[in-house]
């Protein structure tokens, strides 16, 4: 028998038993569709969060610091070591010190923190409102959210506006030995161009050393970017055997992915528990069609059909039904996926929060999904369509 002699039957029995194919092609589309809305759920939160901490240069930097600063200090000597390491390709120190915000003759405490304009990047952190820094930016600077909630504004309120800055240096005094603090006032009044949020609930003030005058004995950290991912642990183990503790944001990632695999995977087992109860049912539909189509395999193998072709029938009808299930379970899935990514970030904004993408489709999984599917009807049809395979024509003529 042709294939499409094959697939007109199929469509024929389709039409002749719409309510049973209606209902059975549902059962697979909603198991389907709840396999769609879990996994591509977990894999939304996974692509939420490293879109929030990572960026491409911060997965190709190492967070190098002095486990003894006594022994081995980060001073401009250092810096000018780590710098000629090969594979090296930018560094990017950091060093923090207390000190006080002035805005609007409005004064408070705050974390002033003295990088320069690739440091954020290297950190993976992007201003949530204005800009990063600029190489050519001169006077410019950002501050974190808990500025603007310090000193009782917006985050937008703060761009362009100016900000005067003192910093408490520690120094040894040379006679006695004793650490004193002196205040060094900054003496210019920096723009204020971005607006990050951050954990931190100190306020701080980001500003690049070139805008300083301040003379620097040691750094509190560096950030070294490397030129190549395939060349990060060669560099870290050059780093680490210098004597620095090392660390990388991509030990991190590496495992929020082990974690959010195992999500994915409890969330896909749920939805497979949905997807054996449509194949039992495409099952018993498939088996009760058999029942019903006894004396119309007997005629059929009374003129000519071989046990191939009614066995092809039964698993071309079952196939059919699997397509389409999955197929209309991805429509179903991402449909309601979509209405509940509105209505939490309907709640989220309500709330005064942001909205967020929940949701995430690889292409490859929405082809997983098919052929799962279209493998469910395949399998569900299999038991039917062997058992109508082997009947009797005989026995299938006279059965009622």
């Amino acid at each position: 028998m042709r294939a499409k002699d094959l697939i007109e039957i199929s469509l024929q029995n389709f039409k002749n038993r719409k309510s049973r194919i209606f209902f059975t092609i549902l059962g697979v589309s909603v198991a389907i569709g709840a396999v769609l809305f879990l996994v591509s759920f977990g894999y939304g939160l996974q692509a939420s969060l490293l879109e929030k901490i990572t960026t491409t240069d911060s997965l190709l930097s190492l967070d190098v610091m002095s486990p003894d600063s006594e022994l081995i200090k980060l001073d401009q000597d250092t810096l000018n070591k780590i710098s000629s390491i090969k594979h090296v390709d930018k560094i990017s120190p950091y060093v923090a010190y207390a000190g006080n915000l002035t805005i609007n003759d409005l004064t408070s405490e705050a974390m002033v923190n003295i990088i320069d304009s690739n440091y954020l990047k290297f950190d993976g952190i992007t201003p949530k409102i204005g800009r990063n820094f600029e190489s050519s930016d001169v006077n410019k600077v950002i501050v974190n959210k808990s500025v603007a909630d310090l000193f009782n504004l917006n985050g937008s309120d703060l761009i362009g506006k100016k900000i005067k800055a003192t910093v408490f240096i520690p120094e040894i005094d040379g006679e006695s030995m004793v650490e004193e603090v002196k205040a060094l006032d900054l003496e210019k009044d920096f723009e204020i161009i971005g607006v990050i949020e951050d954990a931190n609930t100190q306020a701080c003030l980001f500003i690049q050393k070139n805008d300083v005058v301040l003379t620097i004995n040691e750094y509190s950290s560096v950030k070294v970017k490397i030129d190549n991912e395939s060349n990060l642990n060669t560099s870290r183990e050059v780093l680490t055997s210098m004597g620095f503790l090392v660390s990388a944001l991509s030990d991190t990632i590496d495992q929020a992915n082990k974690i959010f695999g195992i999500i994915q995977i409890v969330l896909g087992v749920f939805g497979t528990v949905a997807l054996i109860v449509a194949a039992i049912g495409l099952i018993n539909t498939m088996t009760i069609s058999l029942l019903e189509r006894t004396n119309e395999i007997g005629i059929m193998r009374a003129i000519g059909a071989s046990p191939s072709d009614v066995m092809w029938l039964f698993l071309g009808e079952s196939l059919m039904i699997g397509f389409l299930g999955g197929f209309s379970g991805i429509l179903l899935g991402v449909i309601l996926s979509q209405l509940f990514q509105m209505i939490i970030n309907l709640l989220s904004r309500s709330l005064g929060g942001e909205a967020l993408n929940l949701f995430s489709y690889p292409l490859w999984f929405m082809f997983f999904i098919i052929i799962l599917s279209t493998s469910v009807g395949l399998i569900g049809g299999l038991f039917p369509a062997r058992r109508a395979a082997k009947l009797n024509p005989l026995d299938a003529l006279r059965y009622k």
